[in-house]
């Protein structure tokens, strides 16, 4: 846990941004979900400097969101592929990308569904109650080992 989270060792919220809490670490995430796997192809897709993306890649491996797998033997190479945790993300990259169309300007690119052609409209849905997230006021609880 960084010192950002220190005060709020048990919010979700603070431990999430811990893994993805950087612009970076989430574009090379987004990246990642369009089929981006090597060095070369995030440097070249985000324009990002290789000492950064480095520390990013080297971060988000070590959080469990991408692992490395070897793609050439000769000479040694490797790719960087999702991790289940990795594809858990995509829900949060999507609900980004719909609160950036309504809060942040026009003409943004949007989430087209290959299948349908249809526009994707992301919402946040409780699992439990079918709600729509943000239509109930809501509290945070602490789990039982930590009262």
């Amino acid at each position: 846990m960084n010192q950002k989270t220190k005060p709020f060792p048990l919010c979700p919220v603070a431990r999430g941004l811990d893994s993805v809490g950087d612009a970076w670490s989430i574009l090379i995430l987004r990246d990642a979900h369009s089929g981006l796997t090597r060095f070369d192809q995030f440097r070249q897709n985000l324009g990002i400097a290789p000492t950064m993306l480095t520390r990013r890649l080297a971060s988000l491996t070590g959080d469990g969101l991408l692992e490395k797998r070897l793609y050439s033997e000769r000479p040694p190479r490797e790719e960087y592929v999702l991790t289940r945790a990795g594809r858990d993300f995509l829900p949060v990259l999507m609900m980004i990308g719909a609160w950036a169309q309504r809060n942040c300007g026009v003409d943004l690119a949007r989430y087209i569904d290959d299948t349908t052609g249809l526009e994707i409209e992301p919402i946040g849905v409780d699992g439990v109650s079918g709600a729509k997230l943000g239509s109930r006021p809501i509290r945070m609880s602490l789990p039982d080992s930590a009262g």
